[in-house]
């Protein structure tokens, strides 16, 4: 009999201002999930930036599959402003993480849920994937399951890349969340000097109603 492939989805930046929403899957022998704890795997908002980089490259050492999808800020806003179902973030998030199951080959998928309504939100997973995978939804499910804390820890490591990559561009920008003050302060300083938004930055967040002296409708 075949090994059990046990897999983890979870995401970084879903609520950040600047950046992508990186959602990571990874899978593994069941047997080696035991590795992973070994290691120091756990939820990466527990580890500092140094741990997490070095157990994204024993993951990837440990892992049968990993496979990462970056949600652009405008495929954010199209959904959040114009799409026509509700929980709109939400659904865009299980479409992304049903790729990524489909992608990641694991018998049963442990998924961090972003809906309290876990259920439904596995539901709408199970009827995107449409095949036998067993999906188990659950909050702070990447506190609970190593193969969770092992996806966290690689979507968080990419996501901070990328947020690298645009401070190299641009100058310093912070973490990307709006809770930033170095992040708010660029985000007006831009609007201050170039009277436009740029493509980095979500424009469907309420937060930049607080920003700037300009109307969050004026960037829409």
């Amino acid at each position: 009999m075949d090994e059990l492939i046990v897999g983890g989805v979870d995401e970084a930046g879903r609520g950040s201002l600047i950046g992508p929403l990186v959602v990571a899957g990874v899978s593994i022998q069941s047997s080696k999930v035991s590795s992973l704890v070994e290691a120091g795997v756990k939820d990466s908002k527990l580890l500092s930036p140094s741990s997490r980089s070095s157990l994204y490259d024993v993951i990837l050492g440990l892992a049968k599959k990993v496979y990462v999808v970056e949600v652009s800020p405008r495929e954010i806003d199209e959904y959040v402003l114009h799409g026509k179902r509700l929980h709109k973030l939400n659904y865009l998030e299980a479409k992304v993480m049903a790729k990524i199951i489909c992608e990641i080959e694991a018998n049963l998928v442990y998924v961090d849920s972003p809906d309290i309504m876990c259920k439904r939100f596995a539901n709408i997973i199970k009827e995107l994937v449409g095949s036998n995978i067993s999906i188990v939804a659950e909050n702070y499910a990447d506190k609970k399951y190593p193969i969770v804390s092992a996806a966290s820890i690689i979507a968080k490591v990419t996501r901070d890349r990328k947020i690298k990559e645009l401070e190299q561009s641009y100058g310093e920008i912070g973490s990307g969340y709006p809770s930033d003050p170095k992040t708010r302060a660029f985000v007006k300083r831009w609007l201050e000097t170039r009277g436009h938004l740029p493509d980095f930055v979500r424009l469907s967040w309420k937060s930049l109603k607080r920003i700037g002296s300009k109307s969050l409708d004026d960037f829409k």
